[in-house]
Formats: structure tokens, sequence, C-alpha cells
């Protein structure tokens, strides 16, 4: 394997481990500053050693142990935790041979990641900090990724993640999830940040990767532990069931080459019915709760109304509409729209779309958005001005940071260039 080969190697298991190590590390030393400082001294040991001794056969352990290691020096370097480095090396030794026994009386939920979420999601934090430190952990996003998402300056959620980890630092926030009514009130932030893990590993906002599995399938899977935990409320379900249908694509979303493939193109065969049937389950789950519908269950009925369709032409375009009409009356953004103008495109005909996403094209917050002139540039091909279209695919392709991507928009770019016969 070349310096490359394992270089790339390295990248994917820090990728797919962060999450875990660094939630692990946190329910040790209580910290997840610190606990993220741990991990990334273990990573630099894998970049030191690995490339030289070869990758390990179990890579995330080979990380638990290194960032291990460098906890119980971190504590013998500090002197007013000598006690606590005491606990910590008896847990570590007791570890290797028994559960975790303290862990599984804390709490009713034995997983360290949704421990992470709800931490990082406590109340001591503004909402945006939540979301960039959760998305940092978790996720394993860089500043410049979850800036892309939140569309805003790398240096506002660089300064948004210090902060936040001083703060819980500061305030002392126990690792834990928490019961009854403070559960309740940091739920929202928590179902907001697993759907945010989950969309980033649907579509990754950077790299060479057009999905990123290991992240749909932690959100999935804390998705559906949280609908344990809160069984009475309906944007729980709403949201495990948005997951479900989402993730029963991911097989007709990518070509035998890695290459992207967009919703219309998919071969529908490929769709996962176990998963569909048990998103539509759950969107039945949280309409019988009642209730007005939730933001989540809302996407979830849009999802739903593409997995009833047999093939593309069969879509109920005029729901979907008046499914995104009711989303931005509860949640306006000039995301939903352009969300809302290629439902329009479809339902009343490409012009219609179009006129709604050229009043978006003024909007500041989508000027650095990849997908406004992708959007625009299917609806200008569909109304026959395909040098505009051309134009708007190569701009999209300048703007995204994913590689899989922007070869897809290069590709259609030059598909409306004019023939030469």
């Amino acid at each position: 394997m070349t310096a490359a080969d394992t270089s790339r190697a390295i990248d994917a298991v820090w990728r797919i481990e962060s999450p875990r190590l660094i939630a692990g590390l946190a329910r040790i030393v209580r910290d997840v500053g610190v606990a993220e400082d741990l991990a990334q001294d273990a990573l630099v040991a894998a970049l030191e050693q690995w490339p030289k001794e070869g990758l390990p056969r179990n890579p995330g352990a080979w990380l638990m142990a290194a960032a291990k290691h460098r906890a119980i020096d971190h504590f013998r370097r500090n002197k007013r935790h000598e006690r606590k480095h005491e606990e910590l090396a008896y847990e570590l030794e007791a570890s290797r041979a028994l559960p975790d026994l303290d862990t599984a009386l804390d709490d009713d939920v034995g997983d360290d990641l949704l421990r992470l979420v709800f931490t990082a999601c406590h109340p001591v934090l503004s909402t945006e900090a939540r979301l960039a430190l959760t998305l940092r952990l978790l996720g394993g996003l860089t500043t410049e990724e979850i800036a892309r998402a939140f569309l805003v300056s790398e240096p506002t959620v660089a300064q948004r993640i210090v902060r936040a980890k001083r703060t819980l630092a500061r305030e002392r926030v126990p690792f834990e999830v928490p019961r009854g009514a403070e559960r309740a009130a940091r739920l929202s932030s928590v179902l907001e940040v697993i759907y945010l893990v989950f969309n980033e590993g649907y579509t990754a906002t950077a790299g060479d990767d057009w999905m990123r599995p290991a992240l749909c399938e932690d959100a999935l899977r804390l998705g559906r532990i949280l609908a344990e935990l809160a069984p009475n409320d309906p944007e729980v379900h709403g949201l495990v069931a948005l997951m479900e249908i989402q993730a029963s694509r991911s097989r007709a979303r990518v070509g035998p080459s890695g290459e992207p493939i967009v919703l219309f193109d998919q071969n529908r065969a490929l769709w996962d019915q176990l998963l569909i049937r048990r998103g539509l389950a759950a969107l039945d789950r949280a309409g019988r709760l009642g209730g007005a519908r939730g933001r989540y269950a809302l996407q979830a009925s849009i999802a739903a109304c593409h997995a009833r369709a047999r093939a593309p032409e069969e879509t109920d375009w005029a729901q979907i509409v008046s499914l995104y009409a009711e989303l931005a009356e509860l949640m306006p953004s000039p995301v939903v729209e352009l969300n809302r103008a290629v439902a329009v495109a479809m339902a009343l005909g490409p012009q219609a779309g179009l006129d709604i996403v050229d009043a978006l094209r003024s909007e500041p917050s989508l000027q650095g958005y990849h997908l406004l002139p992708s959007v625009r540039a299917d609806m200008l091909v569909k109304v026959g001005r395909l040098d505009e279209a051309r134009s708007e695919l190569e701009r999209a392709a300048s703007l995204t940071r994913n590689a899989r991507e922007r070869d897809l928009l290069l590709e259609r770019a030059r598909a409306c260039a004019p023939s030469r016969t």
C-alpha cells in the first residue's frame, strides 16, 4: 500500500470511527473538549505509525486503545485529578473483561453517541452552537463543511465550536441522557442534529464520495432509540419515518463507479421495501398521535409520495406541492422555497417553477448554495434555454465541494452544448 493509499485509508477510518471514539472518551473523561483532543492525539499516532506498520486489523479498537493511554497520561499530568486517574485506570482494566455497569446504571440508554448528542444539545448553548458542535463531534464534519451546511463563514463556525466546548466544561454539564422534562426540553435540538447528521451521510457536503453510509446508519439507529424513549412524540416518529424512507433509496443513488444517480433516473426496483414499510409505519404512527404535522412528518409525507410511486410519472406532484406549501408556512426558508419550486415545476410546468427560482436569485443566503443554479439549470433545459443552463451548471460545479457531484454537474453542462455536425 502506497503512502497516499494509507493516508486515504486513515482519513476514511477517522470519518467512520471518530464519533464513537469521541463519545466513548467523553463518557470516561466527562469533558467533550478533552475527549476530542484525546481522539485527535490518537489520530496523530495513527498517522505516524500506520504508514510504517500497516493498518491494524481493527482500526477503531486501535484508535480507542491509543486514546485511552493518552487519557491516562492526561490525568497523570493533572495533579488535581489524581483520584480520577486511579478510578480511570481501574475502569479501563475492568472494562477489558466486564460490561460497563456504571454506565448501565446511570440512565436507560446504553449508547455513548446518544449521550454525546444530548450533552452537546444542552440548553446552556445557543441553538447554532449545539448544531455546530454536534455536527463536528458526531458527524465528523470540518468547520468548512459545517459552514457550507449553514451558509455562514468558517470563522463563525469555529468560534461557535470553541465557545461551546468551553461552556460545557465551565458549566460541568453531565455526560448523560437526561430524564423527564429536561429530556423533553432538549428533544427538538436533538432531532435537528440527528437529521443533519443523516443528511451529511445521505449527500456528503465534501470529499470524494457521494454518500457516507455510516453516518446514515448512526442517525437511523439514534432515531429508533429516541422513538422508544419518546413513544408519544409524533415528531420523533416523523423523523424516523423520513430517515427510513430516504435511506431506502441508498442502493439506487450510487452507480457502479460511485457516481451519483438522481431521483428520476434511479432504478426503483433497488429501493429497499423493508425500509419503506418501516418508514410508512412510523409516519402512520405519527399521524395517529394527533396534532398538527411538524417539519419532519411533513417531509416524511413528501418522501412517502415518492416511495409510493412505482415510476417517476406516477408521482403525486400536486400533493407534494401542497405539502411544501404547508411546510413553508411552518418553517419559511429559501431552501424550502427552492424545493417547492421543483415540485411546482413538475406539477404546473417548468416556467412556473422557474419564476419561483428566479425570485430567489437575489437571496443573500443562497449566493454560495450550489443547488440554486443546479435547480435553475434543470428548468432552463426544459424551456429550451440551453446556453443559460450550461452556464448555471458550470457555476454549480464551481460551488460544490463534493467531487462526485462536481463531475455530474459538469457532465450535464457538456450535454447542454450545441451538437456539432
